[in-house]
C-alpha cells in the first residue's frame, strides 16, 4: 500500500514538474528521446536486415546439408579455386544413389543440377534469363515445392528421363497469358518438347534478390543431363549437387555430415592421408558469416545513441536537482511529519525513471513511424524485445541521472528544509 501511494505521488510530483516548464523538459529529455531512437532504430533495421536475409536464403532449407565441388562464397578465383577446387570431380549419379542406398541419418537425398539464362519458347512466345533445373526423386522434399496447378513429378518420369516439366508462376504466365491452367500445354526448352505436369505456386522476388521459383523449370535429373551434359565428363559439363535432409538439431546435422563424408569418401577412394575432395556446404553457414557485420552495426547504433543518452541523462539530472531545490520545503514538512529517508529518496527516483521513460517512449514512437518508411523489398518490423530494450534503457538512465538529487533531497534536514523559500 505504501509502495503504490509513494508511486502515485511521484507520478504527480514529475507531471507536475512536466507542465510547469513544459519547454525546459522537453528540451531536457530530447536527448533521451534521440538515444533511444538512434539505438532502437539501428537494432530494429538491424533484425529486420537479418530475418529479410534468412528468409531470401529459406530455399536452401535450415535442416539440409549439400555435397558440392566448392565451398559457397569461393567465387571464381583465388589460389584454391585455380589449385584445388577446379580440379575436385563434380558429384555424380552413382555417388548419389550411393548415399541413397546406405545413409542412415538422413531422410531425403536427392542429386540436382541447374543452370540460367535459358530461353523458353511455346508457340510465339519467349521468356528469357530462366533457370532449368535437372531433379532426382525427393527434390520437392528438399526444397518444398508447392504447386499450384497440376502435380510434382512422378517417380516413374523422374526414373525414365521423361520430357516433363514443372514450371513455374512467372514461367506460365509469361508463355499462356490467355491460360489460367497451362497443364498438360507444352513448352520447349533447348528446341525440345516438354509436356507441363505442374505450375508452382507464386513466391515473390526475395529480399537478396536471388531467383525465385517463379522463374524455374524443372525437369527430371536424366532429362536434364542429355541436354546439358551434365555427368559425362565433357568441358562444359554444368555441375550436380547431391542434397541431404536430416535432422533439424544442430547434433542431428553433425552426425549427417560425418557420416555423409566417411561414404563419400569411400565411394571415391580416398586413403585416411588425404585431403576431402568435395565440400559439405550448410546454409546456416552463409548466415553466421553476416552475423559479425550484424555485430558491428549493432554496436555503431550503441555508440551514436550512447552520447545521445549521455546528454539526456545530464539533462534529467538538472531537471532533478531544480525539482528538489523547488520543493525543499515541501521535502522538510513530509520529513517533519515522520516520513523516511528512503520514502524521499524512492520519490525522486521514480520521478526522473518516469520522467526518462517518457522520452524513451518518444524515441519508440518516432521508430514505430520509421516502419512505416518505404526500403523497397526491406520490411521492417519493431520487435517487441527492441521495445522492452527501450524502455528498459531508458528506465536505467532515469535511475543513474536521478539518484544524486535523491540522495540529495534524502538528506535534507527537516528544520533547515521547512525554513528554505
Amino acid at each position: 500500500m505504501l509502495a503504490l501511494k509513494l508511486i502515485v505521488e511521484s507520478l504527480s510530483f514529475a507531471w507536475k514538474a512536466l507542465q510547469s516548464n513544459l519547454l525546459r523538459t522537453i528540451l531536457s529529455l530530447l536527448g533521451v528521446t534521440i538515444g533511444i531512437f538512434s539505438i532502437i532504430a539501428v537494432l530494429t533495421l538491424v533484425d529486420s536486415l537479418k530475418t529479410n536475409i534468412l528468409d531470401s536464403l529459406n530455399f536452401l532449407g535450415s535442416d539440409v546439408i549439400y555435397v558440392h565441388k566448392w565451398p559457397w562464397g569461393a567465387g571464381g578465383k583465388g589460389r584454391d579455386w585455380w589449385k584445388e577446387y577446379i580440379k575436385r570431380p563434380n558429384a555424380s549419379y552413382s555417388e548419389y544413389k550411393f548415399l541413397k542406398s546406405n545413409m542412415q541419418t538422413s531422410r531425403v537425398v536427392s542429386i540436382y543440377a541447374g543452370t540460367g539464362s535459358n530461353t523458353v519458347k511455346a508457340g510465339s512466345n519467349g521468356i528469357n534469363r530462366i533457370e532449368v533445373a535437372g531433379a532426382s526423386l525427393d527434390y520437392e522434399k528438399l526444397f518444398e515445392i508447392n504447386i499450384e496447378n497440376g502435380r510434382y513429378l512422378t517417380s516413374a518420369e523422374v526414373e525414365g528421363g521423361r520430357n516433363v516439366v514443372v514450371v513455374g508462376h512467372e514461367v506460365a504466365k509469361a508463355l499462356f497469358p490467355k491460360t489460367d491452367n497451362p497443364v498438360g500445354l507444352y513448352i520447349k526448352v533447348k528446341n525440345l518438347r516438354f509436356k507441363i505436369v505442374g505450375v508452382i505456386k507464386r513466391e515473390g522476388e526475395s529480399f537478396m534478390g536471388f531467383t525465385s521459383k517463379d522463374y524455374t523449370c524443372i525437369i527430371p535429373y536424366d532429362a536434364f543431363r542429355k541436354i546439358y551434359h551434365t555427368g559425362t565428363g565433357h568441358w562444359n559439363e554444368v555441375s550436380s549437387v547431391i542434397g541431404m535432409k536430416g535432422d533439424q538439431s544442430d547434433f542431428g546435422l553433425v552426425e549427417l555430415e560425418n557420416e555423409a563424408r566417411g561414404l563419400l569418401r569411400v565411394k571415391r577412394g580416398l586413403k585416411p592421408e588425404k585431403k576431402d575432395n568435395f565440400t559439405m556446404n550448410r546454409p546456416e553457414a552463409v548466415a553466421k558469416s553476416l552475423d559479425g557485420v550484424f555485430d558491428v552495426l549493432g554496436v555503431a547504433g550503441w555508440v551514436i545513441g550512447g552520447f545521445s543518452m549521455l546528454v539526456g541523462g545530464f539533462g534529467i539530472a538538472n531537471i532533478m536537482f531544480v525539482s528538489v531545490k523547488e520543493r525543499t520545503s515541501i521535502i522538510g514538512l513530509q520529513k517533519s511529519l515522520g516520513a523516511k529517508n528512503y520514502f524521499v529518496l524512492f520519490q525522486f527516483l521514480f520521478e526522473s525513471i518516469f520522467l526518462s521513460l517518457i522520452g524513451g517512449f518518444a524515441g519508440l514512437l518516432l521508430v514505430w513511424l520509421l516502419t512505416f518508411v518505404p526500403f523497397g523489398s526491406l520490411q521492417v518490423v519493431l520487435s517487441i524485445k527492441n521495445i522492452v530494450l527501450g524502455l528498459g534503457v531508458s528506465s536505467v538512465i532515469g535511475l543513474v541521472a536521478g539518484i544524486v538529487p535523491a540522495a540529495v533531497a534524502a538528506r535534507l534536514d527537516p528544520v533547515i528544509a521547512i525554513r528554505a523559500n
